[in-house]
């Protein structure tokens, strides 16, 4: 069972729903997981604590405090105890306040303290499913890294039909069981990620940089850490951190010294993947000083940058994956194929700036994966969701 021993905290917020929770907690423990309850004080509405107790063997969490003895739950023990928070029903009211982290109840400050990974089940009307407000919340918790358990259609509790029934218990424990077998996948593996822009300096003040925002790579070293792998994550300048204990960051400005990080990890690293937008040319030479406005023009003698994609790709031994990123304007798949078979990948990663969404600075992307064998286009999603589509294929090679 690929639930046994793992410890889950269930959130069960004010829906008609909530009675399915009974079903799910005893599906949970069925499969070997611990169960913890919080449950908000509208769900104690639909479903009494002596009910949930009694399956979980456990006292349920609502109150920040216990008695009146000064007493109190510990939102941080659980969020450190637990390895997955799963709240299921979700309603319109508590998506938005996780999105917002308006901490007003032990279940949104628990959430706000969870070290483990999120799953959100919605469960409402179809018109509040379909408001555009519940939509951007949605796409707010996945950009945060939290996993939507989609609701089905069906009749719902206005006895119209339409989407926003929460998704069926015995789903929803499978879904987690998918998760924590797949978080198995990349156990003893070695990955270097390459992330954000480069900085080719001109003078002290001024550099050739692009627009990079570093978000494809980070969410790339997150999914490989979070599904076991030894994350080492090459960064160009960028305002971005790491959550995952198991990402080693090495932070660089040049080409230069992202070529030298890149090619060395990669000695011991059973793959790699590139995703750094670095520059493909630098000054061929750089002051020491501002440089002056003197004159009318200034002319910048550039020269190539190194090539980190062919020189792993002439580094590669057979165990090793490299995988590659094209971001075209123009002919868009047919220069991703050929960077392939030039820089020696195992399979590239496509996006065009013609698509809406994609690129350099958006929580989006659309890609295609490119193979020598095949190409798989994918619809626009969030680049947390991108990254598990992309090492989804890295898994089936490592």
């Amino acid at each position: 069972m690929s639930l046994q021993g793992k410890k889950i905290v269930l959130g069960i917020t004010g829906s008609i729903a909530a009675y399915k929770a009974a079903v799910l907690i005893r599906l949970l423990i069925k499969k070997g997981a611990e169960v913890q309850v919080v449950i908000t004080p509208a769900g104690k509405e639909f479903i009494t604590p002596i009910t949930l107790s009694a399956l979980t063997s456990k006292p349920v969490i609502s109150d920040f405090f216990a008695q009146r003895d000064g007493s109190w739950h510990s939102h941080v023990a659980l969020g450190q105890w637990a390895d997955a928070m799963l709240i299921a029903p979700a309603t319109a009211s508590t998506i938005g306040k996780m999105a917002h982290g308006v901490a007003d109840n032990m279940l949104i400050t628990t959430y706000l303290s969870m070290k483990a990974p999120v799953f959100v089940a919605p469960a409402m009307d179809l018109d509040m499913f379909a408001h555009p407000s519940t939509a951007a919340n949605l796409n707010t918790l996945r950009s945060y890294g939290n996993y939507i358990i989609e609701p089905t259609e069906g009749e719902l509790a206005s006895h119209l039909v339409g989407k926003g029934r929460m998704e069926e218990p015995e789903n929803i424990a499978e879904y987690l069981e998918r998760y924590f077998s797949k978080s198995k996948e990349l156990v003893g593996k070695k990955v270097v990620i390459t992330a954000g822009p480069t900085y080719e300096k001109i003078d002290p003040v001024r550099f050739i940089g692009n627009y990079s925002s570093g978000k494809m790579g980070f969410a790339l070293a997150e999914e490989c850490a979070a599904r076991g792998a030894e994350v080492t994550l090459v960064a160009g300048p960028v305002q971005l951190q790491t959550n995952h204990p198991n990402i080693r960051r090495i932070n660089v400005e040049s080409c230069a010294e992202m070529y030298a990080a890149t090619t060395e990890a990669f000695k011991e690293a059973h793959a790699a993947i590139l995703c750094a937008a670095v520059a493909d040319f630098t000054p061929e030479n750089t002051s020491d000083t501002k440089i002056k406005r003197e004159a009318d023009d200034l002319v910048l003698q550039l020269k190539p940058t190194q090539d980190i994609a062919a020189a792993l790709g002439r580094m590669k031994q057979p165990h090793q994956c490299l995988v590659g990123f094209a971001l075209e304007t123009n002919d868009e798949v047919a220069h991703a194929q050929d960077k392939l078979q030039r820089k020696n990948l195992d399979f590239i990663v496509l996006n065009s700036l013609r698509d809406a969404g994609a690129g350099f600075r958006h929580d989006t992307n659309k890609i295609t994966i490119i193979s020598t064998t095949e190409s798989k286009e994918y619809p626009l999603k969030t680049k947390s969701e991108v990254a598990k589509d992309i090492v989804d294929e890295l898994s089936k090679r490592s």
